[in-house]
């Protein structure tokens, strides 16, 4: 009963596993290169990620799925902001998982008051 129960699940899984990737190549950037690449971001992101334009928000320690699957939204259109969305267009999928990895890369140091 047992072993037929394993390789029942065995058959569900296997296929799964195999048809994943092994690791996302849109998870896979590089952070030095997003970090030069983010020069372009400091005017409103600050140059470690955190803010300094009031309409713009903290990407420092950002998860970067969050980063990457908001940059392809504004490059796509599906979010819309004035800068953004222009500054988004040009990006390729390496380009953004490059700036994900970098800004998710940045620790913060939370102080208690």
């Amino acid at each position: 009963m047992l072993d037929r129960l394993l390789r029942s699940a065995f058959a569900v899984v296997l296929p799964l596993v195999l048809c994943a990737p092994a690791a996302s190549p849109a998870l896979a950037g590089d952070a030095e290169a997003g970090r030069a690449k983010a020069k372009a971001c400091v005017m409103c992101h600050g140059e470690m990620g955190l803010a300094t334009n009031p309409g713009a928000p903290n990407l420092a320690g950002q998860p970067m799925v969050y980063l990457i699957e908001e940059m392809k939204n504004y490059r796509s259109g599906k979010r819309q902001d004035p800068v953004m969305s222009v500054i988004a267009k040009p990006l390729t999928d390496a380009e953004i998982a490059d700036l994900a990895a970098w800004y998710a890369s940045i620790e913060i140091e939370i102080k208690a008051r």
